[in-house]
């Protein structure tokens, strides 16, 4: 391992990362676009997404919202429909606020200090940075896991790039290699790289434009380096859920269970270590909607869900609703448009799924 990179070393690097940029550089549509409103949305929405599922989402946001002021004054209700699908939904709302900060403070205008844009709700570190060099080409460099993955490499540091330990010695191989002249294009450069080429497997070593000075490449083994960070085990869970049908249409509810997807519908769910378990919590949370009387029957059908760390069971009830008063807390929602609204990710497959079954009452009893 070697303490910093060499200057002159630093030197042809740096030139032959971005002369690569230049050839290689994917044509994206936020880098037809130099203002920090696009280059600020792009980078909220690449947070644990990929590109390619990032690139029409953006498209179809930057459509319907095409400016700070056009997103501070939407309602969160169709920024989370536009969002819905890409999941993480605390972006959106977080963005959504942002943009309302920016056109009561700064009417409408990103501020150029970082420690102004991380006042804004979640605005961190890195993307205060990627905003300041890509928009406005200030001299400060980024470090996300791409990054962090290209100069474990390059350094042979075998570090988990989550530590502050390691993220500290892999910022002075940044600075040492930073481009001062080219911010903005060196960070994307860099990101590029590791998105495209210094893969976390299976590394694209001979297309890689840093091979030379890449001291895990020499090492033979470059898929070694940085150390994995642990992982946090799945935890199954059960999750029972009821379909609340009239003819075409369905009863969704705000949130899911446990202060999950709070702001967007969901069939009316509820966990538990155990089928009888969920059932059971399904029953008492059926019981505590107002003004309705709500009936769980069958056993429609299951499938499988993830979200975060929980690998779910989901089991499907029919259920029928009988109303003592028009104000209750359900909306309805046409079957075959549930995906257009601003519902979960899971409430499109349960959609999905209960399109296929025919539609019936409630049975009298039901299996667990």
């Amino acid at each position: 391992m070697q303490e910093v990179l060499i200057e002159s070393k630093a030197q042809v690097l740096r030139r032959s990362l971005l002369a690569w940029y230049r050839r290689r550089a994917r044509a994206l549509p936020w880098r037809r676009r130099r203002d920090p409103y696009a280059i600020w949305v792009s980078e909220v929405m690449l947070q644990q997404t990929q590109v390619t599922t990032v690139v029409p989402y953006f498209e179809r946001f930057l459509r319907a919202f095409p400016t700070v002021r056009h997103l501070a004054r939407a309602p969160q209700e169709r920024v989370l429909r536009l969002w819905a699908g890409l999941g993480y939904y605390r972006r959106a709302r977080d963005l959504h606020q942002a943009a309302q900060q920016l056109l009561l403070k700064w009417g409408g205008r990103f501020p150029r200090d970082e420690r102004e844009l991380r006042s804004l709700p979640g605005v961190g570190r890195y993307t205060a940075r990627a905003i300041l060099s890509i928009a406005f080409n200030h001299a400060c460099s980024v470090l996300d896991g791409n990054v962090a993955r290209v100069m474990a490499r390059l350094t042979a540091w075998r570090g988990v790039s989550t530590t502050s330990a390691c993220r500290h010695h892999l910022e002075r191989q940044l600075d040492c290699l930073f481009s001062r002249r080219s911010p903005g294009n060196f960070n994307q450069a860099l990101m590029e790289l590791g998105q495209t080429v210094c893969l976390p497997r299976a590394p694209r070593c001979p297309a890689c434009p840093l091979r030379a000075g890449c001291l895990a490449h020499q090492s033979g083994n470059a898929e070694a380096y940085p150390a994995p960070r642990p992982r946090r085990k799945a935890e199954v869970r059960y999750l029972a859920s009821a379909v609340i049908r009239r003819a075409e249409k369905v009863a969704l509810v705000r949130g899911l269970d446990e202060k999950l997807l709070t702001d967007l519908w969901n069939f009316p769910a509820a966990f538990g270590h155990s089928p009888l378990q969920a059932l059971a919590r399904l029953r008492r949370r059926l019981k505590q909607i107002p003004f309705c009387s709500i009936r769980l029957g069958t056993r429609l059908g299951d499938l499988t869900h993830r979200i975060t760390y929980r690998s779910m069971h989901v089991l499907l009830y029919a259920a029928e609703v009988i109303p003592r008063d028009a104000q209750i807390p359900l909306r309805w929602f046409p079957l075959g448009q549930v995906e257009g609204h601003a519902v979960s990710q899971l409430a499109r497959k349960i959609a999905a799924k209960v399109r296929e079954i025919p539609p019936a009452g409630p049975g009298p009893n039901s299996r667990g």
